[in-house]
């Protein structure tokens, strides 16, 4: 349910967004309904195995466990900021499905049983416009979608065709605002074409490129819903795993987004870590989030990305104009497959790094202030 406790100034909407939230696999092992471990990866044979290699590094770690276990540390976060609405990237099919999209080597899902996991957290809005959602195929969609409409929990960004895949989700926050989030996804996250949706087929809201078109076909939507009041999210599944390099054609999509297609905010999402922050005509631009909840611990090759970092972003947006107001992040560390405050020294690094692609974006500034990263602007 959308929070109204962030009133102090009514005219200010605090929001929480983070990256991909991927509750199957080894997640789904620990929690109390799992599903079958069977997956069909070239190394790996089931997902209990993902479960093995995070004991190996981090120590053993318990299951079954309560649904907020893999929370942690971020409930706190979460009860003390109070965000009016809370957003995430659900990187994962909620499914007994046991037809897997062939020829695709990683299948996420999760067991509809577990879908606790979601609500303890207060989830409002998954955006699924991503490259896990039809993991186990047509009737592994469909049944996230039921799945989460019987949770309360809206979606966007994927449906039985195209006109409900580009449907936004409408969140009420109070009387007289309301945030309204669209969720789309790009080839370059690694979507197949076959994925989109289309005028009788399910799948995802996909962009055919980052065109003025493209930014055209967003606007239309937003036109048709959006009210005096209301903040728009642009949720995006965009570009590679690793690495901080913001391809210019993404930038100037973003910009074209704010500019021309009356969009508040950008959600980007799909790094495994998070990518440098970009404040636009005092419009939020989150080129990158990074994971937030997945079974990648102790998987070698990138260790100097530190994914183990996670970041909460909880943005404060000024309802009238849609401009950002403030603008802090807590950090968090994944350790036994459950989210705790990151120390000082890991909160200080990642503060350098972000200040440094943050910079090069156009002047933004990163600052670790008070335990939070405070993000800057002129």
């Amino acid at each position: 349910m959308v929070s109204t406790g962030n009133k102090l100034n009514a005219d200010k909407l605090k929001l929480f967004l983070c990256g991909d939230v991927m509750t199957g696999r080894g997640i789904d092992q620990i929690l109390p309904q799992p599903s079958s471990p069977e997956i069909y990866e070239s190394y790996l044979t089931s997902a209990e195995q993902y479960i093995e290699i995070a004991e190996w590094v981090s120590g053993p770690i318990p299951h079954p466990v309560d649904y907020d276990y893999v929370w942690g540390d971020a409930l706190a976060i979460l009860k003390a900021a109070v965000p009016d609405v809370r957003i995430v990237n659900l990187e994962t099919a909620i499914t007994t499905s046991n037809e897997n999209w062939l020829h695709k080597h990683i299948n996420y899902r999760m067991h509809p049983g577990n879908l606790p996991v979601l609500s303890v957290a207060g989830i409002d809005c998954c955006v699924l416009a991503n490259n896990h959602v039809l993991d186990w195929g047509y009737a592994g969609l469909e049944e996230t979608l039921s799945s989460l409409l019987q949770a309360g929990i809206k979606t966007a960004g994927a449906g039985q065709d195209y006109r409900h895949a580009v449907r936004p989700a409408v969140l009420d926050v109070g009387e007289n605002h309301r945030v309204i989030v669209l969720s789309m996804g790009s080839t370059s996250s690694g979507i197949g074409r076959a994925w989109a949706a289309g005028e009788r087929q399910p799948g995802v809201w996909l962009l055919d490129d980052f065109s003025m078109a493209s930014v055209e076909t967003i606007g239309n939507q937003v036109e048709a819903v959006k009210q005096h009041g209301d903040i728009v999210v642009a949720s995006i599944h965009w570009g590679g795993n690793w690495g901080y390099r913001i391809p210019e054609q993404a930038r100037q999509f973003a910009h074209a987004l704010v500019d021309h297609a009356n969009v508040d905010l950008v959600h980007g999402h799909s790094s495994h870590h998070p990518r440098g922050i970009e404040v636009y005509k005092n419009k939020l631009i989150l080129y990158g989030c990074g994971d937030f909840i997945n079974d990648y611990e102790g998987i070698r090759g990138h260790e100097k990305y530190r994914d183990d970092l996670r970041l909460m972003y909880l943005p404060e947006i000024d309802a009238a104009s849609g401009e950002l107001t403030d603008m802090t992040m807590a950090v968090l560390q994944t350790h036994r497959f459950r989210l705790r405050n990151a120390s000082t020294m890991d909160a200080k690094w990642l503060t350098g790094e972000l200040d440094r692609e943050s910079r090069r974006l156009g002047g933004t500034r990163v600052e670790f202030e008070h335990g939070v990263l405070q993000v800057l602007w002129e």
